[in-house]
């Protein structure tokens, strides 16, 4: 029994997505795809305009077996030329997309590591009470191909928070993805509140504008915290220094929302990613499940700014740059690695 023109036409669109599928391996690139990039509509109309070409093609094209075009020798002959049309289609349409990269159609597969796992080149110290680049009692540190914020060399921590940023570039629309492990015990001197709390800062502000007793970034926080043993204590939430976003189109009143993750008693890794697009909405996703998503990312309204960034109350916070905390509890960090969504 042969197969129709629209048949091979609607096989060969799900070959063509099975390929995507094969190369992003994760259903959100494939969706980022489809969502992205609207010239699907245009692949499927000029897939259409083919057939129907090969099709009238096939009509007018005179038998080579000069055998009327009615007689089923002629058809078959239609249905190879077809089908063979069909394969040179989608084997040069994929060449074509292969050549390219991909890039343009789901933002690349590349992950780009931005710690090398062997020093902290593109990255920069800020302490409080400290300069820019002055790494205070060698507080972070590589060991064992990780980042490593520790506390041996303080007697006491002081207030002394910190954070450490990769100053590279800046970003604004990519997804972030790293590991991070608790370990030890908390500084003398750490709040009660910062035992088994860190986090990762992004959209944040360049260390050298930060001023010199400033504790943190102006910036969004996506909050790790390690349980207690001690009933719930959620990872992943979101934190608010000097910013403000919404929740259900509501401004969030609070400096810190908790997120639906689950808590982490043992200290052991977990891994933790942001996907962010500019000021418009961010996730934040623990062990692969989406736990907490706002809107509206912008400066803050409500004292919390720096003196030397008033002027920005109320504006879009759009990109900025990506920091680690130092919050009094050692903690590691390791296959830290960011894609654009460009």
């Amino acid at each position: 029994m042969s197969s129709s023109p629209s048949n091979l036409q609607s096989s060969g669109l799900i070959l063509f997505l099975r390929i995507l599928l094969l190369k992003n391996k994760s259903s959100f690139d494939l969706i980022n795809f489809i969502v992205k990039f609207k010239e699907i509509n245009l692949f499927v109309k000029i897939n259409k305009i083919f057939f129907a070409g090969v099709a009238q093609l096939v009509e007018r094209q005179p038998s080579k077996l000069n055998v009327a075009g009615s007689n089923p020798v002629s058809r078959s002959y239609k249905i190879i030329v077809m089908k063979k049309s069909l394969n040179f289609f989608y084997v040069g349409l994929a060449i074509f997309f292969i050549a390219i990269g991909f890039k343009s159609l789901s933002n690349g597969d590349d992950w780009e590591y931005i710690f090398n796992g062997n020093n902290l080149d593109d990255w920069t110290v800020k302490i409080k009470g400290y300069p820019s680049g002055e790494n205070f009692g060698n507080t972070f540190k590589v060991k064992d191909g990780q980042i490593q914020v520790s506390y041996e060399n303080y007697e006491n921590f002081d207030f002394r928070y910190g954070h450490l940023y990769y100053t590279k570039k800046k970003f604004k629309n990519y997804h972030l993805k790293l590991e991070y492990k608790f370990f030890g015990e908390q500084a003398n001197g750490g709040e009660g509140w910062a035992t088994k709390n860190s986090g990762v800062m992004f959209h944040s502000q360049h260390p050298e504008t930060l001023l010199i007793d400033q504790p943190f970034p102006v910036s969004i926080e996506t909050q790790f915290l390690g349980g207690l043993n001690d009933g719930s204590r959620p990872t992943g939430n979101l934190c608010t220094p000097g910013t403000d976003v919404d929740m259900n189109s509501v401004k969030v009143k609070g400096h810190c929302t908790r997120s639906k993750s689950d808590t982490f008693n043992n200290d052991d890794w977990v891994e933790a990613e942001i996907i962010v697009y500019s000021d418009s909405i961010a996730h934040h996703i623990i062990n692969g499940k989406t736990v907490l998503t706002y809107t509206n990312l912008r400066y803050g309204d409500d004292g919390r700014l720096p003196e030397n960034m008033i002027d920005k109350k109320d504006q879009k916070l759009t990109e900025g740059y990506i920091s680690l905390q130092s919050e009094s509890h050692p903690i590691k960090f390791r296959n830290i690695r960011i894609k654009s969504l460009n």
